[in-house]
Formats: structure tokens, C-alpha cells, sequence
């Protein structure tokens, strides 16, 4: 079941993924990766505030936990795209957006699991 779980969520993650790179880029351009840079971002705290949501609060199967971290949020977070752009960044020569892409990616992706754990685990009285 665990399988199945994580295909349907892997499914929604990439449904998500792909509908928010849409909108990012509609609104920002394609100058920055700022999609990816958003994903990444949304998905670290999503991860954060999840992994100890469902293991601190909500009771949920080993399975369909699985399905939500693994497929859902693997589906939806984009670190192999990450890491093709800052290539593509480095290689035309824009070594200061390539800086400042791997930087924010990394610090802002970090905080916002930590900002998430924070959150699920300050929310009010545990279940």
C-alpha cells in the first residue's frame, strides 16, 4: 500500500510543481529561476512543518505518511531542477545570479524547515 500511497501524492506533487511554476513565471519572468527558488522553498517548510505534524500530532499510517513526504512533497520539490539551473548559470557566465541562487536557495530552504517544525510544534495543545 505504501507504493500506492506514494505514486497518487507523487502525482499531486508534480500536478502542483508544474502549476506553480506556471504562475511564478507568469508573474516574474524567466530572467532568475525563481520558480524553482519558490518550490524549493514551499517545500522545505512544507516538509518541516509535516514530517513532525504527522509524527507529533496527527495520527496517520506509516503508509499514507510515506505517500505525503516521499511522493507528494519528492514530486513536488525540485532540487535535480535546482541544480541544472545553476549549471546553466554558471555556464553563461552569471556568476553572481548562480551565487545568489544557490545561497538563497539553500539558506531560504533551511529556514523554512525550521520555520515549519517551529511552527507544527508551537501550534497549540498536541493531540
Amino acid at each position: 500500500m505504501t507504493y500506492v500511497f506514494i505514486a497518487l501524492f507523487a502525482i499531486i506533487g508534480a500536478f502542483a510543481r508544474y502549476g506553480q511554476t506556471l504562475v511564478v513565471q507568469g508573474m516574474l519572468g524567466r530572467s532568475f529561476p525563481f520558480a524553482t527558488l519558490s518550490i524549493n522553498v514551499l517545500g522545505s517548510f512544507l516538509m518541516g512543518f509535516l514530517f513532525f505534524e504527522t509524527l507529533e500530532r496527527i495520527n496517520l499510517s506509516p503508509e499514507l505518511r510515506a505517500g505525503i513526504l516521499t511522493g507528494g512533497l519528492g514530486a513536488y520539490t525540485t532540487f535535480s531542477t535546482f541544480s541544472l539551473e545553476s549549471l546553466s548559470l554558471i555556464e553563461n557566465g552569471e556568476m553572481v545570479k548562480a551565487g545568489l541562487y544557490i545561497g538563497a536557495s539553500v539558506v531560504l530552504s533551511v529556514a523554512a524547515a525550521m520555520f515549519g517544525a517551529f511552527l507544527s510544534r508551537n501550534m497549540g495543545v498536541s493531540a
